[in-house]
């Protein structure tokens, strides 16, 4: 019980010292950033001395005070080494990589040490911690995970840093926050409208064909680069000219994925289909464009295209969608 009013007592107190700053990368761990209580278990192995040296008084055993002594000395060196153990330890921000919402996000930092530190936790509030052992030269990267419940921007603040190395009599911990922050998009939700097609796609513009590999098409003549695979030896040994054969293949549609495909839907439930419909085309390589009220994205396909939809889609704030 005390100890849980100690821990919840001691963040408000450094709260109020050190304030909510950002933190520039990278930091360093020193005395200055670095706390350190007893735990549990050294709270108990301090109840425990207090009785050996006053069982070793009251009864005058010269055995009982070298103990007490010698356990109390171990105490002592434990607490400095749980200290070193997070003393000089450097701690560098990575970019987040967006996510979906139900899923984690994963913030990477970058974590050297000079020296070996083993058992080094870190996490943010009331998740659980990762673990990391820094036994080698270099830094190491760790990803701290936090539940992505919602869509837009995610930033969860500072996270702990601690050790209870080597006995987990102390508990030495540091606080960082570098004000990173996680695009969160919305959770793809399954739309027959994908399926069906013709509903995803406006202005009737389908080409049948463009230039490719997969369909003989024609003749013409061969041009400076064109593949020698691609000439056509019989007809040109006819002609006057090298001749080139040109190859054609089905021309995908270009799907406009309009925010108005879907009625009187809630607008949360839009923006997950539509970006289920966006994993799709991209998946299928189709070329497609995006509409939301207020917003309009060319059509294109590719990671930029897919990206640039995405965060639209994470980014929409409700109210533009009110007449």
């Amino acid at each position: 019980m005390h100890s849980k009013v100690i821990s919840n007592l001691f963040p408000m107190l450094t709260n109020w010292i050190r304030g909510q700053r950002i933190d520039s990368s990278p930091v360093i761990l020193n005395r200055r950033r670095i706390y350190i209580l007893p735990t549990r278990r050294g709270l108990f192995f301090a109840l425990l001395l207090l009785l050996l040296l006053l069982g070793s008084i009251n009864y005058a055993l010269s055995l009982g005070f070298v103990l007490t002594f010698l356990l109390a000395g171990l105490g002592h060196v434990a607490m400095l080494h749980t200290y070193r153990n997070l003393s000089g330890i450097q701690i560098s921000a990575v970019a987040a990589a967006p996510t979906f919402v139900g899923e984690r996000a994963q913030f990477q930092v970058s974590i050297e040490a000079p020296g070996q530190r083993p058992a080094i936790g870190l996490h943010f509030k009331n998740q659980s911690p990762e673990w990391i052992d820094l036994l080698e030269p270099g830094s190491q990267t760790v990803a701290i995970s936090l539940p992505a419940t919602q869509r837009g921007w995610l930033m969860p603040g500072r996270f702990t840093v601690f050790t209870n190395f080597p006995l987990g009599l102390f508990r030495a911990w540091s606080y960082v926050d570098f004000g990173t922050r996680c695009l969160v998009y919305p959770r793809p939700l399954p739309s027959t409208l994908m399926a069906q097609g013709e509903h995803a796609i406006q202005n009737g513009q389908r080409n049948t064909s463009l230039e490719g590999a997969d369909d003989f098409s024609n003749l013409r003549e061969y041009r400076v680069g064109d593949s020698p695979r691609h000439v056509a030896w019989k007809a040109s040994t006819k002609s006057d000219a090298w001749l080139t054969k040109q190859f054609i293949h089905p021309a995908a549609a270009t799907l406009w994925l309009d925010w108005q495909f879907f009625g009187d839907t809630d607008p949360e439930t839009r923006l997950s289909r539509l970006t289920d419909m966006v994993l799709t085309a991209e998946r299928t390589q189709q070329s497609y464009g995006l509409r939301l009220p207020h917003c309009e994205m060319a059509p294109s396909v590719g990671t930029a295209q897919r990206e640039c939809c995405l965060k639209a889609l994470a980014l929409f704030e409700i109210s533009d969608a009110e007449p």
